[in-house]
Protein backbone atom coordinates (compact mmCIF):
# COMPACT_ATOMS: atom_id res chain seq x y z
CA UNK A 1 0.00 0.00 0.00
CA UNK A 2 2.44 2.68 1.16
CA UNK A 3 6.18 2.71 1.54
CA UNK A 4 7.82 2.33 5.31
CA UNK A 5 7.12 5.20 7.28
CA UNK A 6 10.56 7.96 6.72
CA UNK A 7 11.90 10.92 8.30
CA UNK A 8 11.48 14.31 6.32
CA UNK A 9 15.26 15.19 5.32
CA UNK A 10 16.21 17.83 8.40
CA UNK A 11 13.04 18.26 9.61
CA UNK A 12 12.67 15.48 12.48
CA UNK A 13 8.68 14.69 10.94
CA UNK A 14 8.30 11.46 10.28
CA UNK A 15 5.91 10.54 7.83
CA UNK A 16 4.11 7.93 5.50
CA UNK A 17 3.81 8.50 1.33
CA UNK A 18 1.97 6.49 -1.06
CA UNK A 19 0.58 7.39 -4.29
CA UNK A 20 2.14 8.69 -7.38
CA UNK A 21 3.55 12.40 -7.22
CA UNK A 22 3.04 14.47 -10.23
CA UNK A 23 -0.32 14.35 -10.65
CA UNK A 24 -2.98 16.14 -8.70
CA UNK A 25 -2.28 18.14 -5.49
CA UNK A 26 -0.89 15.98 -2.49
CA UNK A 27 -3.05 15.06 -0.10
CA UNK A 28 -1.93 15.44 3.32
CA UNK A 29 -3.54 13.63 6.32
CA UNK A 30 -3.37 14.77 9.97
CA UNK A 31 -4.07 12.24 12.50
CA UNK A 32 -5.55 12.47 15.90
CA UNK A 33 -4.52 12.54 19.25
CA UNK A 34 -4.42 8.49 20.21
CA UNK A 35 -3.21 7.69 17.30
CA UNK A 36 -0.25 7.81 14.36
CA UNK A 37 0.35 8.12 10.73
CA UNK A 38 -0.62 4.24 10.14
CA UNK A 39 -4.39 4.59 11.13
CA UNK A 40 -4.44 6.18 7.71
CA UNK A 41 -3.23 3.14 5.91
CA UNK A 42 -6.80 1.99 5.00
CA UNK A 43 -7.71 5.21 3.45
CA UNK A 44 -4.61 5.59 1.32
CA UNK A 45 -4.44 2.37 0.06
CA UNK A 46 -8.12 3.03 -1.85
CA UNK A 47 -6.87 6.69 -2.48
CA UNK A 48 -3.35 6.05 -3.75
CA UNK A 49 -4.29 5.94 -7.93
CA UNK A 50 -4.51 9.34 -8.76
CA UNK A 51 -2.21 11.92 -5.67
CA UNK A 52 0.44 11.94 -4.00
CA UNK A 53 -0.70 10.75 -0.42
CA UNK A 54 1.42 12.09 3.21
CA UNK A 55 0.45 11.28 6.22
CA UNK A 56 2.16 12.68 8.80
CA UNK A 57 2.96 11.28 12.47
CA UNK A 58 2.84 14.88 14.28
CA UNK A 59 5.21 16.26 16.32
CA UNK A 60 6.28 13.60 19.14
CA UNK A 61 4.72 10.86 17.93
CA UNK A 62 6.33 8.00 16.54
CA UNK A 63 9.58 8.82 15.14
CA UNK A 64 8.53 12.64 14.84
CA UNK A 65 10.88 14.92 17.62
CA UNK A 66 8.55 16.75 20.11
CA UNK A 67 7.68 20.64 19.99
CA UNK A 68 9.95 22.74 22.18
CA UNK A 69 6.96 24.60 23.57
CA UNK A 70 5.34 22.80 26.63
CA UNK A 71 2.09 24.23 26.16
CA UNK A 72 2.06 24.36 22.11
CA UNK A 73 -0.90 26.27 20.51
CA UNK A 74 -2.52 24.86 16.99
CA UNK A 75 -0.65 27.63 15.51
CA UNK A 76 2.93 26.05 16.47
CA UNK A 77 1.44 22.64 14.76
CA UNK A 78 0.39 24.63 11.68
CA UNK A 79 3.85 26.14 11.55
CA UNK A 80 5.44 22.90 11.71
CA UNK A 81 3.11 21.24 9.01
CA UNK A 82 4.39 24.44 6.87
CA UNK A 83 7.73 23.50 7.60
CA UNK A 84 7.46 20.39 5.95
CA UNK A 85 5.72 21.03 2.88
CA UNK A 86 8.46 23.44 2.38
CA UNK A 87 11.28 21.28 2.74
CA UNK A 88 9.38 18.44 0.50
CA UNK A 89 8.94 21.63 -2.13
CA UNK A 90 4.88 21.40 -1.87
CA UNK A 91 3.45 24.88 -2.28
CA UNK A 92 -0.13 23.97 -2.17
CA UNK A 93 -1.92 21.18 -0.82
CA UNK A 94 -5.44 19.39 -0.58
CA UNK A 95 -5.49 18.54 3.49
CA UNK A 96 -7.21 16.20 5.66
CA UNK A 97 -7.85 16.07 9.42
CA UNK A 98 -9.17 13.44 12.06
CA UNK A 99 -10.19 14.29 15.32
CA UNK A 100 -7.43 16.37 16.72
CA UNK A 101 -6.00 16.85 13.79
CA UNK A 102 -8.59 18.43 12.08
CA UNK A 103 -7.82 21.09 14.92
CA UNK A 104 -4.49 21.06 13.26
CA UNK A 105 -5.70 21.60 9.81
CA UNK A 106 -8.40 24.37 10.16
CA UNK A 107 -5.46 26.12 11.94
CA UNK A 108 -3.04 25.83 9.06
CA UNK A 109 -6.40 27.20 6.13
CA UNK A 110 -7.08 29.81 8.48
CA UNK A 111 -3.09 31.15 8.42
CA UNK A 112 -1.90 29.44 5.03
CA UNK A 113 -5.13 30.17 3.05
CA UNK A 114 -3.29 30.35 -0.30
CA UNK A 115 -1.85 26.81 0.72
CA UNK A 116 -5.12 24.90 0.81
CA UNK A 117 -7.00 24.44 -1.75
CA UNK A 118 -9.65 21.96 -0.18
CA UNK A 119 -10.17 20.54 2.80
CA UNK A 120 -11.90 17.30 4.92
CA UNK A 121 -12.36 17.38 8.42
CA UNK A 122 -13.26 14.20 10.01
CA UNK A 123 -14.59 13.37 13.13
CA UNK A 124 -13.11 16.76 14.19
CA UNK A 125 -12.68 17.90 17.32
CA UNK A 126 -13.55 21.36 18.15
CA UNK A 127 -11.22 22.33 21.45
CA UNK A 128 -12.21 23.57 24.99
CA UNK A 129 -10.72 27.46 23.98
CA UNK A 130 -9.30 27.47 27.86
CA UNK A 131 -5.89 30.41 27.79
CA UNK A 132 -2.19 28.74 28.16
CA UNK A 133 -1.46 28.30 31.65
CA UNK A 134 -5.37 27.85 32.72
CA UNK A 135 -6.61 25.13 34.07
CA UNK A 136 -6.90 22.51 31.46
CA UNK A 137 -10.51 21.62 30.19
CA UNK A 138 -11.58 18.32 32.16
CA UNK A 139 -11.84 16.47 29.00
CA UNK A 140 -7.81 17.02 28.14
CA UNK A 141 -6.85 17.09 31.77
CA UNK A 142 -8.36 13.36 32.23
CA UNK A 143 -6.35 12.10 28.85
CA UNK A 144 -3.22 13.45 30.85
CA UNK A 145 -4.25 11.90 34.21
CA UNK A 146 -5.23 8.78 33.30
CA UNK A 147 -2.38 7.45 30.80
CA UNK A 148 -0.32 8.23 33.59
CA UNK A 149 -2.05 6.66 36.03
CA UNK A 150 -3.35 3.60 34.39
CA UNK A 151 0.00 3.36 31.72
CA UNK A 152 0.14 3.49 28.56
CA UNK A 153 -1.48 -0.06 28.04
CA UNK A 154 -4.32 -0.01 29.96
CA UNK A 155 -4.97 3.55 28.66
CA UNK A 156 -5.02 2.12 25.32
CA UNK A 157 -7.11 -1.06 26.18
CA UNK A 158 -9.78 0.73 27.87
CA UNK A 159 -9.87 3.60 25.69
CA UNK A 160 -9.34 2.49 22.59
CA UNK A 161 -12.53 -0.31 21.55
CA UNK A 162 -15.09 3.23 22.35
CA UNK A 163 -13.41 4.73 18.92
CA UNK A 164 -14.89 1.83 16.84
CA UNK A 165 -19.03 0.98 16.64
CA UNK A 166 -18.22 -2.30 15.56
CA UNK A 167 -16.64 -4.05 17.80
CA UNK A 168 -16.73 -7.26 15.85
CA UNK A 169 -14.32 -5.93 13.07
CA UNK A 170 -11.55 -6.97 15.56
CA UNK A 171 -8.97 -5.58 12.97
CA UNK A 172 -10.05 -2.47 13.64
CA UNK A 173 -9.97 -2.75 16.96
CA UNK A 174 -6.87 -4.24 17.53
CA UNK A 175 -5.42 -1.42 15.15
CA UNK A 176 -6.58 1.31 16.91
CA UNK A 177 -5.62 0.30 20.74
CA UNK A 178 -2.38 -0.11 18.97
CA UNK A 179 -1.94 3.30 17.46
CA UNK A 180 -2.98 4.54 21.34
CA UNK A 181 -0.40 2.16 23.00
CA UNK A 182 2.07 3.59 21.09
CA UNK A 183 1.54 7.23 22.36
CA UNK A 184 4.35 8.85 24.51
CA UNK A 185 5.48 12.28 26.54
CA UNK A 186 6.13 14.45 25.94
CA UNK A 187 4.02 14.59 22.72
CA UNK A 188 0.45 13.20 24.07
CA UNK A 189 0.65 16.01 26.73
CA UNK A 190 2.00 18.52 24.27
CA UNK A 191 -1.07 17.95 22.28
CA UNK A 192 -3.71 17.39 25.39
CA UNK A 193 -3.16 20.64 26.11
CA UNK A 194 -3.60 22.38 22.41
CA UNK A 195 -6.39 20.19 22.41
CA UNK A 196 -7.63 22.31 25.41
CA UNK A 197 -6.85 25.70 23.90
CA UNK A 198 -8.01 24.72 20.28
CA UNK A 199 -11.00 26.60 19.08
CA UNK A 200 -12.06 25.01 15.45
CA UNK A 201 -15.47 27.26 15.25
CA UNK A 202 -13.55 30.01 15.91
CA UNK A 203 -10.73 29.33 13.08
CA UNK A 204 -13.58 28.21 10.81
CA UNK A 205 -14.72 32.05 10.52
CA UNK A 206 -11.28 32.33 8.78
CA UNK A 207 -11.49 29.29 6.36
CA UNK A 208 -11.55 29.78 2.68
CA UNK A 209 -11.13 26.74 1.27
CA UNK A 210 -14.08 24.78 0.54
CA UNK A 211 -14.50 21.93 3.11
CA UNK A 212 -15.89 18.82 3.65
CA UNK A 213 -16.77 18.06 6.96
CA UNK A 214 -17.60 14.05 8.03
CA UNK A 215 -18.63 12.23 11.06
CA UNK A 216 -19.39 8.30 11.99
CA UNK A 217 -23.18 8.01 12.20
CA UNK A 218 -22.44 6.35 15.60
CA UNK A 219 -19.44 9.08 17.29
CA UNK A 220 -19.64 9.21 20.43
CA UNK A 221 -16.36 11.32 20.93
CA UNK A 222 -17.20 13.99 18.13
CA UNK A 223 -20.96 13.82 17.89
CA UNK A 224 -22.67 14.44 14.31
CA UNK A 225 -24.71 17.59 16.27
CA UNK A 226 -21.03 19.10 16.89
CA UNK A 227 -19.58 18.21 13.74
CA UNK A 228 -22.99 20.17 11.73
CA UNK A 229 -22.57 22.76 14.08
CA UNK A 230 -18.96 23.40 12.78
CA UNK A 231 -20.13 23.24 9.00
CA UNK A 232 -22.65 25.32 9.88
CA UNK A 233 -20.01 28.17 11.23
CA UNK A 234 -17.74 27.56 8.01
CA UNK A 235 -21.28 28.16 5.71
CA UNK A 236 -22.22 31.29 8.01
CA UNK A 237 -18.44 33.01 7.20
CA UNK A 238 -18.10 31.88 3.35
CA UNK A 239 -21.87 31.11 1.81
CA UNK A 240 -20.45 31.05 -1.30
CA UNK A 241 -17.95 27.94 -1.39
CA UNK A 242 -20.59 25.21 -1.18
CA UNK A 243 -18.79 23.31 2.23
CA UNK A 244 -20.48 20.31 3.04
CA UNK A 245 -21.20 18.18 5.41
CA UNK A 246 -21.92 13.98 5.56
CA UNK A 247 -22.68 11.39 8.13
CA UNK A 248 -21.31 8.16 7.27
CA UNK A 249 -23.48 5.29 8.33
CA UNK A 250 -22.09 2.20 10.63
CA UNK A 251 -18.74 3.89 11.98
CA UNK A 252 -17.75 5.67 15.44
CA UNK A 253 -15.01 7.91 15.83
CA UNK A 254 -12.37 5.31 13.87
CA UNK A 255 -14.46 6.47 10.67
CA UNK A 256 -11.21 6.54 8.25
CA UNK A 257 -10.22 2.78 9.64
CA UNK A 258 -14.07 1.80 9.68
CA UNK A 259 -15.64 2.39 6.89
CA UNK A 260 -12.06 3.54 4.85
CA UNK A 261 -14.60 3.04 1.19
CA UNK A 262 -16.91 5.30 2.04
CA UNK A 263 -14.84 8.02 3.18
CA UNK A 264 -12.64 7.38 0.21
CA UNK A 265 -15.88 8.02 -1.96
CA UNK A 266 -16.45 11.38 -0.35
CA UNK A 267 -13.24 12.28 -0.55
CA UNK A 268 -12.85 11.99 -4.21
CA UNK A 269 -15.73 13.35 -5.53
CA UNK A 270 -15.10 16.31 -2.81
CA UNK A 271 -11.47 16.78 -4.27
CA UNK A 272 -11.89 16.08 -7.70
CA UNK A 273 -14.05 19.21 -9.20
CA UNK A 274 -11.17 21.40 -9.10
CA UNK A 275 -8.87 19.35 -11.42
CA UNK A 276 -11.77 18.93 -14.14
Amino acid sequence: MAEPTERAENGGISFLRAGRAGGARPLVLLHGIGSNALSFAPLMARLAGRRELLAWDAPGYGASVPLAEEWPATTVYAHALAAMLDRLGHKKIDLLGHSLGALIAGRFAALYPDRVDKLVLASPALGYKTQPGEPLAPGAAARIDAMMNEGVGRFAAARGPRLVFRKDMTDVVASVVKAMSEVKLPGFAQSSRMLSTGDLISDATLIMARTLVLVGAQDEITKPANCERLHDALVAASPTLRHRFEIVAQAGHAVTQEQPEAVARLIDSHLTPAES
